[in-house]
């Protein structure tokens, strides 16, 4: 199994120490610290249960016990693939405790995406839900993946489940619990969109992970007396960390799950929980825009902060948000690689309404070059790089990635184009490579492309973003057919039968006759791309 790591140069992590970056926690070690300070306080609100601090503790030490009671080993890895319920944080807690490391999952991945993970990571272990709260049957996937994947020993299911192991089930003798790990090892695995395909995965360690949402929460004003709706996937780097339920459980906060994200789901538990800070991406920020302002019974004043990220928010979204929750506004610029750039709470209303804030840490170094390597002038827009103490210096197991992604002296190339501000504020501009950045959800256009081109109907195909003002971008598929054009229906059918996340099935399917290219018969897929795009909207513009 190759090991997991996540180094900085000596001098950096001196620096960072020395700094009060890192302070030598581990996940479990704040919780034990927080239930120590106010064990009977509710940290954990969702699916009907209310749990305590020291109960969220006990759960993630009976979980723990259960693990290592499977014949799991401190250092194994287990895919996580649980929705908004209070049992994804027994479960990761739980891991934590033990010594193993989560490999995050979101709930719309499929068999496709949960293959790579628990391939690339190696991992031992399985955790689903039995059923999603959007009614998916998981159990279709925990049957396929022992096949696909032989490092993995344990299936455990949330639910109903004869097949596999019940995670309420689990149990163990405590005894048998490790020390802790060391604050500089990796903690868990998140993912990254991938360039050219399936996702890289990102070891993040307990020490630079945990200043980012501590340095999250002096931002965002996240106190003991918080409450902070997740509404997006708790498995999501955005609602985790910025300053999300972790930064939250940090504090001494109460978190609230919200099964589903929409208006009539969300509305209600706001009011009932007097919520005071949520985070969502652009396109679900207008639908409770849009909500809010056609008039609701439910009591959404105690909210007071909404970080919007994940996606570019517009100047004119922005404002209609201000125009319909009475609440202040925080734009979110990050990634699960590290960098995190907020608007601050008292900036001018056009910094908040324009620009996608500044780097949060002190220890945050940003570089804006041209296509050269070299410095744009001041104002200009350029490749955004960046390192810092919570910015990761390499992807595991992936060194074609970390060569295109990492400078050598360990600058993570992030794929966007900004400019800054005489404030020092970042303003996105795009990406500079073929990502599609779809309501925060970093896809692959070679990837669906790939998908695509199994298809015994399509001679060829091309995936470009299209920019959207409620998505942020949508893809748009041109597909040169094989006979017959299939229709784009079908198509798209055809794509959600092949196991792959929902999100990644094209918006828009345009059939063609053929391509344009160069007297040589030669042009780049980037090229191509471009003109393909450039061409789509411009017949959008022309009606």
């Amino acid at each position: 199994m190759l090991p997991l790591n996540q180094t900085w140069p000596a001098e950096l992590a001196a620096r960072y120490r020395a700094a009060g970056y890192w302070r030598g926690e581990t996940f479990f070690s704040f919780l034990r610290d927080r239930v120590a300070e106010h064990p009977d306080r509710i940290a954990i609100v969702g699916g009907g249960q209310r749990w305590s601090y020291a109960e969220l503790a006990a759960r993630a030490e009976k979980a723990a016990a259960g693990f290592l009671a499977l014949g799991l080993r401190p250092g194994d890895r287990v895919v996580v693939q649980l929705g908004n319920i209070p049992e994804f944080f027994a479960a990761v807690f739980g891991l934590f405790r033990a010594g193993l490391v989560p490999v995050y999952a979101l709930p719309a991945h499929r068999l496709t995406e949960i293959t790579h993970f628990v391939q690339k990571s190696e991992a031992a272990g399985y955790l689903a839900a039995a059923r999603g709260l959007d009614g998916f049957d998981y159990t279709a996937i925990a049957r396929a993946l022992p096949e696909a994947a032989p490092t993995l020993r344990q299936v455990i299911l949330v639910g109903e489940t004869s097949e596999f192991v019940p995670f309420d089930s689990l149990d163990g003798d405590r005894a048998t619990l490790p020390a802790d790990p060391d604050p500089s090892s990796v903690a868990f695995l998140q993912i990254s969109g991938g360039t050219t395909g399936l996702s890289k995965l990102i070891p993040r360690t307990h020490d630079d992970y945990i200043y980012s949402f501590r340095a999250s929460n002096a931002l965002c004003d996240v106190t003991g007396d918080s409450v902070y709706l997740v509404a997006l996937p708790a498995a999501h780097n955005f609602p985790m960390s910025s300053p999300g339920h972790m930064g939250t459980l940090y504090a001494g906060g109460r978190v609230v799950l919200s099964p589903l994200p929409n208006p009539d789901t969300a509305f209600p538990l706001i009011a009932a929980e007097n919520v005071t800070i949520t985070g969502l991406v652009p396109p679900l920020a207008l639908l409770w825009a849009q909500a809010a302002s056609a008039g609701t019974k439910h009591d959404l004043s105690s909210l007071d902060v909404l970080l919007v990220g994940g996606a570019k928010l517009t100047p004119e979204a922005a404002r209609r948000l201000r125009a319909a929750l009475s609440c202040r506004l925080q734009q979110v610029f990050g990634m699960a690689e590290g960098l995190v750039n907020y608007t601050r709470l008292d900036d001018p209303e056009s910094q908040i309404l324009e620009t996608q804030g500044r780097p949060q840490s002190p220890g945050d170094e940003v570089l804006i070059l041209d296509d050269l390597g070299e410095p744009v002038p001041e104002g200009e827009p350029g490749h955004l790089l960046t390192r810092g103490p919570y910015t990761i210096r390499a992807y595991h197991n992936d060194d074609a990635a970390n060569a295109r992604s990492f400078t050598p002296d360990g600058f993570y190339r992030t794929g966007d184009i900004v400019r800054r501000t005489p404030e020092g504020n970042l303003v996105v501009q795009g990406r500079a490579g073929d990502h599609i950045n779809r309501a925060g959800e970093k896809i692959s256009a070679e990837e669906i492309e790939d998908h695509l081109l199994a298809h015994d109907a399509v001679f060829d195909a091309v995936v470009v973003s299209v920019p959207d003002e409620f998505l942020g971008e949508r893809s748009c598929a041109f597909v040169i057919p094989r006979g017959a054009a299939p229709k784009g229906a079908a198509l798209k059918a055809w794509m959600r039968g092949r196991g792959i996340a929902d999100f990644k099935v094209p918006d828009q399917v345009v059939i063609v006759a053929e391509f344009e290219t160069t007297a040589a018969g030669k042009i780049s897929r980037k090229e191509l791309r471009a003109r393909l795009r450039a061409r789509l909207l411009a017949d959008e513009a022309a009606g």
